[in-house]
């Protein structure tokens, strides 16, 4: 069974204070409960030293320290991803995401060379794609890593992926204990 240093995910998050149908997050895509994102085998698939870094919106800040201790995780820092266009929002019309980085065991940072600003900017395109410069800098950060990306939706190369979008899928039973 494949043991990963690096994990890099886009939850499915469940958004339960929609005001409309057709502002359900379930009409781009099905979402999990936190719960069932806990549940994933994410401890069983990396090593003693691992990195994980985990998208989260505004509202689920909570919950995803949640689901970063449930996966074996301890915080270390996050950036913020400007999508430079306003989103939707109750409380103030979200213009960034969260990027949470986070590690198990002994994990060192990429070199000081190669640290970037904590502000990622990159003007959003559809529903929920995030930028993909972030996955090319996680992999030229750590060339030699066995890397995971979660609930994803296309594959690149040099990744192993997970996801109901995209064939190739990894198969997380073999995680589960």
């Amino acid at each position: 069974m494949k043991k990963y240093d690096v994990i890099y995910a886009d939850p499915a998050w469940r958004y339960d204070f929609s005001k409309s149908k057709s502002r359900d997050i379930e009409n781009q895509y099905p979402t999990m409960s936190i719960k069932e994102i806990c549940d994933l085998p994410v401890d069983n698939m990396t090593n003693k030293n691992a990195v994980l870094y985990l998208w989260a919106t505004a509202p689920k800040l909570i919950e995803a320290l949640k689901v970063i201790d449930a996966w074996g995780f301890t915080y270390v820092t996050q950036g913020i991803w400007d999508k430079q266009m306003i989103g939707m929002g109750y409380w103030f019309r979200g213009q960034h995401e969260i990027l949470i980085v986070a590690k198990k065991g002994k994990f060192s940072p990429p070199t000081s060379d190669k640290r970037i600003s904590s502000v990622m900017v990159e003007k959003r395109s559809k529903h929920s794609k995030k930028p993909s410069f972030i996955r090319d800098l996680i992999k030229d950060w750590f060339p030699s890593a066995d890397r995971l990306e979660m609930f994803c939706r296309e594959g690149k190369q040099g990744w192993d992926i997970w996801g109901n979008e995209v064939e190739d899928s990894i198969d997380l039973s073999e995680y589960y204990t």
